[in-house]
C-alpha cells in the first residue's frame, strides 16, 4: 500500500473511532425496566434468562430500557456476586421505602418506579404520555446528557447513567446456585447521577470493562431531583 494511502486510511480509522454515538428517546415516554437480582439467589436465573431474551425484542431501547441491578444481601449464603454492590441494594430499599413495603426480595422487577409482576407473562411496553426528549452524546468515555422538558413542566431534575454489560457467563461454585452456569445481560456495571444544569449534565463512563463482559450498552434516564420514578429513558449498544 502506498504510504500516502496508508496514512489516509489510518486517519480515517481514528476519525471513525472518535465519532460520537447518539441516543435519543423522542417525545413519547420510554419505560425503564429494572431487575433486582443476585447470583446467590436460586429463583433469579429464570428471571435473568427472560430479561436476556429482550435483547432480540424489537421494542428494546425504543419502548423500554432494561437494567439488571445485582444486590449484595445474598452474598452471605456463600457466593459473593461480583456484580453486586451496596449502592444497588440501597436503591432497592429506597423503592421499598417509597412503597411502604416491609421487605425487599429477588428477583424483583420495577417498571417505571413501580413494583411489576408482569414477568414472564408479558413484555414491558412504552409508558403512556409524553416524557420530553432525552438525548445523549457519547464520545469515548465522555457522555453529555440533555433533556428537553415537556411543555409547561418546571422543577429541578437529575440525569442517571448506567453502563451495562452483557454476554456474561458465570460458573457458580457455592451458595444456592452451586454448580450452575449463569448468563447475564444488561448488568449494571456502574451508576452515576448528576443534577441537570440548564437541562444538561456531563458524565465520564468507566474506561475499563470487567472480565467476561463481551458487549456493552448504556442506559440513561431522568427523574425529578431526589425522586426515584423515571420521567424519560433512552439507551443503546456501545459495541
Amino acid at each position: 500500500m502506498p504510504w500516502r494511502l496508508f496514512v489516509m486510511t489510518l486517519l480515517a480509522g481514528f476519525a471513525t473511532a472518535a465519532e460520537p454515538r447518539l441516543f435519543s428517546s423522542g417525545p413519547t415516554r420510554v419505560s425503564l425496566l429494572e431487575l433486582y437480582t443476585s447470583e446467590g439467589c436460586s429463583s433469579c436465573p429464570s428471571a435473568e434468562n427472560w430479561l436476556g431474551r429482550l435483547r432480540d425484542d424489537a421494542g428494546l431501547w425504543r419502548d423500554f430500557v432494561p437494567v439488571a441491578f445485582h444486590v449484595n444481601y445474598w452474598d452471605r449464603l456463600g457466593w459473593p456476586d461480583r456484580f453486586a454492590s451496596r449502592e444497588f441494594t440501597d436503591r432497592q430499599y429506597a423503592y421499598a421505602a417509597a412503597w411502604k413495603a416491609d421487605t425487599v426480595y429477588t428477583p424483583g422487577f420495577v417498571l417505571n418506579g413501580q413494583d411489576w409482576g408482569g414477568h414472564p407473562r408479558e413484555k414491558p411496553a412504552a409508558a403512556s404520555g409524553f416524557g420530553g426528549k432525552l438525548s445523549a452524546e457519547i464520545t469515548g468515555s465522555r457522555c453529555r446528557v440533555t433533556y428537553a422538558l415537556p411543555h409547561g413542566t418546571t422543577g429541578e431534575f437529575e440525569a442517571h447513567v448506567a453502563l451495562l454489560g452483557g454476554g456474561i457467563v458465570s460458573e457458580v461454585k457455592a451458595g444456592e446456585n452451586r454448580g450452575a452456569t449463569l448468563r447475564h445481560e444488561f448488568v449494571a456495571l456502574g451508576l452515576e447521577r448528576r443534577r441537570l444544569d440548564q437541562d444538561a449534565a456531563d458524565f465520564s463512563l468507566p474506561e475499563a470493562t470487567p472480565a467476561g463482559v463481551t458487549r456493552r450498552a448504556v442506559a440513561i434516564w431522568v427523574t425529578r431531583r431526589g425522586a426515584t420514578e423515571p420521567l424519560q429513558a433512552t439507551g443503546g449498544w456501545l459495541d
